[in-house]
């Protein structure tokens, strides 16, 4: 399993998309040029997305696309029903220490100079993931875009985030925060899960994200082994998949 370019190495049935940076910019609608593609996709293979979000949010960020969703790095599962509707059939849940969580970041904040904050410093989501907001939960979408792009800021603090929580998986998540999750979930995880039930082998499933380095959220996709492609720009995903409608 590696890396694609513009070919595949097996025949392929299921594709898995990341959202954010590889179909739209970071929680912005989904544009009408990455519409077709999923329609065009649609018609050839099965697809899904998976996400670091709730299955709600991704939905609704895409337009209501009637597309099955794996939230929460998996422990969340949504399908879109006949009559349009998102419906959650299975949602895993655990209850994070918010104890632990709240004190360990304020120490990361103290310690790196991140102090100043809008609203909630951490965001605790009704399945148990965490998310630590460096700027606040409710920080303008301008502020958090211009932030930490290259995740440059984030990998300073990476080390010993990963030291401080040594019971859960550490995503260097969105444009300016870490998700935490249990160590069981992650997208490579979810995604087999998925196809097991669903009946795909790992050579039929194709994994396109933007987010592979360590800490990133396709990270385990590329180390856990999954052929998958890297989308650097957003814009140029239709062209960069045209070769599996050829």
């Amino acid at each position: 399993m590696a890396l694609i370019t513009n070919s595949v190495s097996s025949p392929k049935r299921l594709i898995c998309f990341d959202l954010d940076g590889t179909l739209t910019q970071h929680k912005t609608p989904l544009g009408p040029e990455a519409r077709e593609l999923l329609d065009k996709l649609g018609k050839k293979y099965k697809l899904i997305m998976v996400g670091a979000g709730n299955a709600p949010r991704i939905w609704n960020q895409m337009g209501h696309y009637p597309i099955g969703i794996l939230g929460n790095y998996g422990m969340q599962e949504a399908v879109v029903s006949e009559d349009g509707e998102l419906t959650i059939v299975r949602e895993d849940t655990v209850v994070p220490d918010k104890e632990m969580f709240l004190e360990k970041v304020a120490y990361l904040r103290r310690r790196y100079g991140y102090e100043k904050y809008y609203g909630e410093s951490v965001e605790f989501h009704p399945a148990g993931m965490v998310t630590f907001c460096l700027l606040g939960t409710p920080a303008p979408i301008e502020e958090k875009l211009a932030f930490d792009p290259t995740r440059e800021k984030r990998r300073v603090l990476y080390d010993e985030v990963l030291e401080l929580f040594p019971d859960h998986s550490v995503y260097i998540g969105g444009s300016s925060s870490f998700d935490f999750t249990p160590k069981q979930y992650n997208k490579y995880d979810a995604i087999m899960k998925y196809a097991d039930e669903n009946g795909y082998a790992l050579d039929e499933i194709l994994y396109v994200g933007d987010d592979y380095d360590d800490g990133g959220g396709d990270s385990h996709v590329r180390i856990k082994g999954m052929d998958y492609i890297f989308i650097d720009d957003y814009t140029t995903t239709p062209a960069r998949l045209q070769f599996l409608l050829d």
